[in-house]
């Protein structure tokens, strides 16, 4: 019995979505499960790399088939992860502000896209629509291995509720309460971002900068913002934030440095939160009895607060499903179609999340890399775990692909940057070589599983902490020859490292150890800010030419930069990533004067764009397809220097994913006058 569940958008990658609430439509993913076990799963993040994609997750889709060897008619149930409802409610929205644009209702409108993708009827018998929350709780629950837990799933919103508190049993999950939009932990955590320069996404950020900061400076303006009630309740008001931290904080805004007081108010809305839920699972726990827990939703992303529930004694054990945002939930979506057909999952703790594309045969990895061989020095190696501990231990900071991708939003070891834990330097070096991100985040340790407890205090008899989905105190001894991992408040996010789910990782961590006597490595995810992690060997590739990194290891494969002539990145072909569009717009330079601005716009509004010169502009929207680097430099208009200039543009752009560059493999150049239609033009202020 194959079920496939989905989470995401309902339009096309090229497409400019409708305007629609933040809390409906993004990460998307796609999960294939048969009889009740997973086989494949991606984020289209990953495959389309639009971060955070809010686009129906074809290439996903794509890809779990192929994994199985089966078409889209041979699935028996394809789950969508909000209720059918609260889709055309949403989509009702789209009507009142698009009165001319015949929408179909949303079961329609995903056959209909199912279809023309794939090229396949869908019959809509097959297609079911489940409940956001409960995707989110079966998504943990069904993965925990446990007979019986409570299930807590808290984020912004979605099916017009912001959590679900319920009681998993066997493998049926009983609700006990909901938590209505209104008093939704994760808007208040965004609404109150918003005043520290932040934004959607970016909430996990001042859980990074919460340690720099005193509770206790804006406690009590913070108490205003909700009540605890009886029996577990409690309500947020949303309304009384921006009014607030309006009349008593300097409001930074984006890319401002950051005062004492933005870290007391990170401090003051982490311990909210964890006040609010630890109020809410008191309750509970002493009511049902119940002495274990499973957590998803967005909000369960927070590591800070796992790690607390974890330390706090409440529970024997706790289980976070790793991808426990909105891509989640077409796991649970999945598990939730299986189940009704008489296929649940078995009751196993999950143990990894390697669902992901695999890099395929080292002949498909040699001739990729070798397309780039004007630029990288490739060298095969029978033993590139040595050679990667040797290259790391003496201070390189490299990059490292191997086997399958992982789900969700962390790099275990797979898709993983790497660098020694020990000097405090890599840490700010990483942040600005790589990330180009606020100095003061912390980087993650992965230690071998049967050393953790030599480095980190583990709470009772826990050993296993394979997700990263905890924050937990590094041993005071261990803190000062840990300066890489070691958070301000001397803790760290862990992720230990089995020897049985991933041995190729472990075993370069343990010869890493072997060199110097600590088992431990930095990682963190490989991309760089402006895109998602990285899944196959193009996107490792341009990753690591357009960052800092010190080497490339992927599958058998030592990889280094070479320095590149002029002639050699002529030879590359130019072209548009499907997301992306170029656009022409009026623009005040001054108050009374107006200039003609060029730009690449990443996404439908102008909020999603960078500015390029008028010249590269002319160029870029002459392309049908790609062109040679060489041919878009030939046709600016010589000046002094013009070529260093705007090949050095061409890498800039480049390096924000707003074009794409890659050898050209045997296609002819193509540059043609552009049609009138390729050019939106506009008046913006």
């Amino acid at each position: 019995m194959l079920c496939l569940g989905l989470s995401g958008g309902l339009s096309r990658v090229y497409e400019n979505s409708f305007d629609l609430p933040n809390t409906f439509m993004h990460d998307g993913a796609a999960v294939l499960v048969r009889d009740g076990r997973v086989i494949a799963a991606v984020e289209e993040e990953r495959l389309n790399r639009i971060k955070h994609s809010n686009k129906l997750p074809t290439r996903s889709i794509q890809y779990c088939l192929a994994s199985a060897g089966v078409h889209l008619s041979d699935i028996d149930r394809i789950a969508y992860y909000a209720t059918e409802a609260y889709c055309n409610a949403v989509l009702e929205r789209v009507r009142l502000s698009h009165p001319s644009t015949p929408i179909p209702d949303a079961r329609l409108l995903l056959c209909g896209l199912l279809g023309q993708e794939f090229g396949a009827e869908i019959d809509p018998s097959r297609v079911s629509f489940v409940s956001h929350h409960m995707s989110h709780a079966v998504s943990s629950f069904f993965m925990s291995g446990f007979e019986r837990s409570l299930v807590l799933s808290i984020d912004g919103g979605g099916d017009f509720l912001s959590g679900l508190l319920a009681i998993g049993s066997s493998t049926e999950i009983e609700p006990l309460v909901t938590f209505p939009e209104n008093d939704s932990l994760g808007l208040l955590y965004l609404e109150t971002i918003r005043y520290l320069g932040y934004g959607a996404f970016d909430e996990y950020k001042i859980m990074g900068l919460a340690p720099y900061g005193n509770p206790a400076s804006y406690r009590e303006i913070f108490e205003q913002f909700y009540e605890l009630l009886d029996d577990g309740g409690y309500r947020v008001h949303l309304d009384r934030v921006g009014p607030t931290l309006l009349s008593n904080i300097q409001i930074r805004q984006k890319g401002m440095p950051f005062t004492q007081q933005h870290k007391d108010v990170s401090a003051s809305l982490q311990e909210a939160l964890e006040r609010i839920v630890f109020h809410v699972l008191r309750h509970y726990t002493k009511v049902t009895g119940i002495e274990r827990l499973c957590l998803a939703g967005g909000v369960a992303h927070n590591c800070t607060l796992n790690g607390k529930l974890l330390y706090s004694g409440m529970f024997d054990d706790i289980f976070v499903q790793p991808a426990a945002h909105d891509a989640g939930c077409a796991l649970g979506a999945a598990l939730m179609a299986s189940h009704d057909l008489g296929h649940p999952a078995p009751r196993e703790r999950l143990q990894n999340v390697y669902w992901g594309p695999d890099l395929e045969s080292e002949g498909s990895v040699e001739e990729e890399l070798f397309a780039w061989g004007q630029h990288l020095e490739i060298e095969r190696s029978d033993d590139v775990t040595g050679k990667a501990a040797e290259w790391i231990a003496d201070g390189a900071v490299i990059a490292w692909v191997q086997g399958r991708s992982e789900f969700g939003p962390r790099a275990l070891g797979n898709r993983s940057i790497l660098a020694d834990p020990r000097p405090a330097s890599n840490k700010d070096r990483i942040n600005m070589m790589v990330k180009k991100r606020e100095g003061y985040r912390p980087f993650a340790p992965s230690v071998l599983e049967e050393d953790a407890v030599e480095f980190f205090d583990l709470p009772g008899t826990l050993r296993k902490f394979p997700f990263m989905n905890f924050v937990v105190s590094v041993r005071e001894p261990k803190r000062s020859s840990l300066g890489a991992i070691t958070h301000v408040d001397g803790t760290a996010r862990l992720q230990t490292v089995s020897r049985e789910t991933n041995p190729a990782y472990w075993e370069l961590i343990n010869a890493f150890g072997k060199r110097t006597g600590v088992p431990i490595l930095l990682n963190t995810s490989f991309n760089n800010n402006a895109e998602p992690v990285v899944d196959s060997v193009r996107d490792a590739v341009t990753t690591f030419l357009t960052t800092d990194l010190d080497a490339l290891v992927i599958g058998p494969f030592l990889v280094k930069k070479r320095i590149s002539t002029m002639e050699e990145w002529n030879k590359l072909a130019v072209s548009l990533p499907p997301y992306a569009s170029l656009h022409q717009a009026r623009a005040y330079s001054t108050l009374d004067r107006q200039e003609t601005v060029c730009e690449i716009r990443t996404g439908a509004s102008s909020l999603q764009a960078v500015r390029i010169s008028p010249e590269l502009f002319e160029q870029l929207i002459r392309i049908e397809g790609e062109a040679l680097v060489g041919d878009i430099l030939d046709g600016i208009a010589p000046v002094s220097g013009s070529r260093e200039t705007f090949l050095n543009e061409l890498r800039q752009i480049w390096e924000q994913r707003c074009i794409c560059l890659s050898p050209v493999r045997g296609r002819k150049s193509q540059v043609s006058v552009p049609a009138e239609a390729s050019v939106t033009s506009g008046l913006s202020a």
